[in-house]
């Protein structure tokens, strides 16, 4: 009989433990929509839980979409995920098939230690409810040492369903937007005025520090995607969102005063005072109605033009400019403080690039300013030369001391270039600092397009090492020979030989054209 208890009492017991287990496990943004769905007023019972059932569904939904990507992360790996990165490097020819797997082992290498590529798995979620999210890479020198340049800006993205609103806050960073999907109007409050505007793709917009504004997604249909910038002005690579009108969810920072202080500053009882930073319990990014939408929409007409036309005073479309480079292999937009005076105290340099699926940038380098681009459509790959992760070196070497004078010799007669290569999908942001020369190439199927921030761009010139107008062409003869020990009319053979500009025919194109490259 003692047997029989203890064992029911182990049953018990182990119950509990497995209750315990699958609760510490259930996901958290499930428990926090659940949570929510309890604390809606109005909902009677009923409506509690099929708003629960609908937290279920979602994160259902979910989690099938990101079973989905590691399917296709590992079926890339096994070789059998179809074209990738490395579509262009492909022997068709079986005698070269030994090359091309080396050559792909090789790329895989690079990739495992190659810090200057970030996707989905690097961004941190700031923000999260069934209506938007915002995601954000962490400061860049987590990543690497070698980042230290760009170690204080951050860079991030919203998403938000239709018609949903962003809640008020301000910033202890300036923030420059840029619309990739979707309309919305942002509201800033200036001083004692302010400004509303109606925004679409391709519109960029600064948000200074300390702003306070408020966001509204106003497109019926399409999910509004903006990717952002963030420069702190207070911790170098750190930044807050302050929210002032909210409640518990958003919490609002008045919340951190003493009911005594808040008493006096709005001369209003706390009672009052309490009820009001309760109230709101729905999240940072919420739901709302079609009449509200329009509402928020019609007062963004007078702040940036008429619709759908920007200001240069307030927020500027980068494709009203015309491209600085345009072929049929693609065309690139650039936007400086020229154009949008709100870049004046920021460096910064926003372009646009659409590279044709199958062509490519010639290969280039900036000679003043880091290139921190996000890949806003499409597939493709890009190359880069780089110093840093030769053989004998590491990104951890940087920043650590100079070593003695033997090592550093050492290192200096082992030193050679490094190529860094990467897949570039929707959402993975690449980062190219000064000096590194780099390419992109578009994919055979698809255009790759990519918004880029360019830091410290004043004065910067992008200097091409192909194509028609290649600094090597311009190069005294004699340099020119002794530079490659190889007859002058040789090198401009070679040099002089591609007649397009920045943007070419890529890899596949030339040998699907019978291009001989003797």
């Amino acid at each position: 009989m003692a047997l029989k208890s203890k064992l029911c009492l182990l049953v018990v017991l182990l119950s509990v433990v497995a209750l315990n287990v699958a609760f510490a496990k259930e996901d958290p943004e499930l428990k926090q929509c659940k949570h929510q769905c309890r604390q809606q007023q109005g909902f009677d019972d009923k409506q509690k839980q099929n708003c629960e059932r609908d937290c279920e569904e979602y994160l259902k939904q979910k989690e099938e979409i990101e079973r989905q990507k590691e399917k296709e992360r590992e079926e890339h790996e096994r070789g059998g995920g179809g074209e990738g990165w490395e579509f262009y490097t492909r022997n068709e020819s079986q005698e070269g098939e030994g090359e091309d797997q080396q050559q792909r082992q090789e790329e895989e290498d690079e990739e495992e230690e190659n810090p200057y590529v970030f996707e989905e798995e690097h961004f941190d979620t700031w923000v999260g409810t069934r209506e938007g999210r915002v995601e954000v890479l962490p400061k860049f020198t987590k990543r690497s040492n070698l980042l230290r340049g760009i170690e204080n800006y951050r860079v991030g993205f919203l998403e938000a369903n239709p018609n949903t609103f962003v809640s008020p806050s301000h910033f202890d960073a300036d923030i420059v937007l840029f619309v990739v999907q979707g309309k919305a109007t942002v509201t800033i409050m200036k001083k004692e005025k302010k400004e509303s505007h109606n925004l679409k793709r391709g519109y960029i917009l600064k948000v200074p520090a300390g702003h306070p504004f408020y966001l509204t997604s106003t497109d019926e249909n399409e999910n509004l995607f903006i990717v952002k910038l963030f420069r702190p002005i207070f911790l170098s690579g750190h930044y807050e969102a302050f929210y002032g009108p909210g409640g518990q969810d958003p919490e609002s920072f008045y919340t951190a005063f003493s009911w005594d202080l808040l008493e006096a500053a709005f001369k209003t009882d706390r009672n009052r005072l309490k009820r009001l930073f309760r109230q709101q319990k729905l999240g940072s990014i919420m739901k709302v109605s079609k009449e509200q939408v329009q509402g928020l929409s019609k007062r963004g007409e007078g702040g940036s033009g008429i619709w759908p036309f920007g200001s240069e005073s307030g927020s500027f479309n980068l494709f009203r400019k015309r491209p600085s480079k345009a072929n049929k292999y693609g065309h690139l937009h650039e936007v400086d403080s020229k154009d949008y005076e709100e870049l004046q105290n920021l460096n910064l340099m926003i372009s646009y690039a659409n590279i044709t699926r199958g062509a490519m940038t010639a290969p280039l380098y900036n000679s003043r300013a880091t290139k921190i681009a996000f890949v806003i459509d499409g597939e493709g790959c890009f190359e880069m030369a780089c110093p840093h992760l030769s053989s004998g070196s590491s990104s951890e070497q940087y920043g650590h001391g100079q070593g003695s004078r033997s090592s550093m010799q050492k290192q200096k007669k082992s030193k050679r270039y490094q190529r860094v290569s990467g897949r570039l999908t929707r959402g993975v942001v690449f980062i190219v600092p000064a000096g590194h020369p780099y390419s992109l190439v578009a994919s055979p199927s698809n255009n790759l397009e990519v918004v880029c921030f360019e830091v410290d761009s004043e004065g910067n010139i992008k200097y091409p090492l192909a194509g028609d107008e290649n600094f090597v062409k311009q190069m005294d003869g004699i340099a020119k020979e002794l530079a490659f020990n190889v007859p002058n009319k040789e090198v401009d053979r070679i040099f002089g030989n591609q007649e397009h500009n920045f943007f070419l025919p890529g890899p596949t194109q030339q040998k699907q054209g019978g291009r001989a490259y003797a």
